[in-house]
């Protein structure tokens, strides 16, 4: 398999032991799964197939549940932490 400069670099710090992992995306993780467990309420939904789809591939990204993903922009539009785009 080929590599390419990134991927090699990333494999030569994991190799020399001087890998370290990005704690502020554990944190982002742990707390998407802390509120997973809060959850007590279910909703459906209809939305458009190319929205799903692209909230899918987003989800993949961040490794997370697109069912996740979607109740953390929720979360986060309601509470003020994201705010809708004028533009």
């Amino acid at each position: 398999m080929k590599l390419n400069n990134e991927e090699r670099e990333i494999l030569d710090h994991f190799n020399s032991n001087d890998f370290e992992l990005d704690s502020s995306k554990n944190d982002v993780h742990s707390a998407y799964a802390r509120n997973t467990l809060k959850k007590d309420k279910r909703i459906n939904i209809r939305i458009s197939s190319r929205d799903l789809e692209g909230i899918q591939r987003k989800a993949i990204k961040e490794g997370l549940p697109y069912q996740s993903l979607i109740a953390s922009v929720l979360h986060k539009y309601v509470s003020g932490q994201l705010t809708e785009s004028k533009g």
